[in-house]
């Protein structure tokens, strides 16, 4: 799971905001965003320049903290989409992969079904964006990352005979 020291690559946040873009249009959606369950925005595309990003990235989260609190009261897991209807705006909230919460805004130029299945495919596709980030990562931390070490051929015997 993608935690508070969740490392981003040029390359894979350059697939995400691709993919956001992607969303924006197909939607037919005012503004898109990623954000994590802490509530730190990853990328925002859209009509945002009026828009206070950062918190609304950390209310979504709160949002979804609160519903989660909600689903466990009634035995469920937890609500992977809320659905917010305003006056003028509507927002659809979705949770990818238990990673990190998309949120898509939208007004009368769309409809909450072609949000939905715009969001669904999109969906799979930063799914699989964050499985490979996380890959990454893994192997960033894994074997491999030490054998570029300075200390990667000093064996236990070298360390007995320098303080032995």
């Amino acid at each position: 799971m993608i935690g508070s020291d969740l490392v981003m690559y040029e390359e894979e946040f350059k697939q995400i905001d691709a993919e956001l873009q992607r969303l924006l249009t197909q939607s037919n959606a005012k503004v898109v965003f990623l954000v994590d369950k802490n509530g730190q925005l990853i990328a925002a595309t859209g009509e945002t320049e009026n828009l206070d990003t950062t918190s609304l990235a950390s209310l979504t989260a709160g949002n979804i903290a609160a519903t989660g609190g909600m689903a466990k009261l009634l035995g469920e897991k937890e609500f992977s989409i809320l659905f917010h209807e305003g006056q003028r705006d509507n927002i659809h909230i979705s949770i990818i992969g238990q990673r990190v919460i998309l949120v898509v805004i939208f007004d009368q130029r769309s409809s909450l079904g072609l949000v939905r299945l715009r969001v669904k495919k999109s969906a799979d596709v930063l799914g699989g964006i964050f499985n490979q980030l996380l890959q990454k990562v893994e192997q960033g931390k894994g074997p491999a990352k030490g054998a570029d070490s300075p200390f990667a051929e000093i064996t236990d015997e070298d360390i007995d005979k320098l303080f032995g």
